[in-house]
């Protein structure tokens, strides 16, 4: 009986062992190289990366002066500010924007 037993816990560790293997071992990565972003790539992200914190800052103003955590003066005194932050950086993806389809649109006339 306890031959038996045994038998039946090696096949039960072994089948364990074979099923946990895949999940176990480091996935092959396609390639060891890194992406690197093009010039335009890094320019668009630093763009979109300014217009995230230039609406959040807003956001974030107009919900302390909702909570009454900042006064009107200073309010008034900040939100221009930061409209303006805004207002350039969304005009800058615009611009990228604008480019990349100029470019697009000029190498699809070309071909």
């Amino acid at each position: 009986m306890s031959v038996w037993l045994l038998l039946g816990a090696a096949l039960v560790v072994a089948v364990v062992v074979v099923v946990a293997l895949p999940f176990l071992r480091e996935p092959a990565p396609e390639s060891d190289s890194l992406l690197e972003l093009g010039a335009a790539e890094r320019e668009r992200l630093a763009a979109e990366e300014e217009r995230d914190r230039a609406l959040s800052a807003l956001r974030e103003l107009e919900a302390d002066h909702r909570a009454g955590r900042i006064s009107d003066d200073d309010y008034r005194g900040v939100v221009g500010v930061l409209r303006r932050d805004a207002a350039e950086a969304l005009r800058a993806l615009d611009r990228l924007d604008a480019g990349r389809e100029g470019t697009s649109a000029g190498s699809a006339k070309s071909a």
